[in-house]
């Protein structure tokens, strides 16, 4: 991989765990949620978020089995 490729990355990863570390009290799906967006692998979700690889998996399945969690609006 290229300086560029590598920086790209490196940045992709940082800006992903700033995303949820602001979100400590949220569930791993959530985290989860918000991580896809960013079209992490599961190795990479699990590392920033501390938990292991099939929890990843397990709740990238109930996102699937129960969709997108929405806010209500006020």
């Amino acid at each position: 991989m290229s300086a560029d490729t590598n920086s790209s990355e490196a940045i992709r990863l940082m800006l992903a765990y700033l995303c949820v570390a602001t979100e400590k009290e949220a569930s791993l799906e959530r985290k989860v949620e918000i991580l896809d967006k960013f079209d992490l692998a599961d190795a990479e979700i699990a590392k920033l978020c501390n938990s292991a690889l099939q929890s990843i998996r397990n709740a990238r399945h109930y996102n699937r089995k129960h969709g997108k969690k929405s806010k209500k609006s006020r």
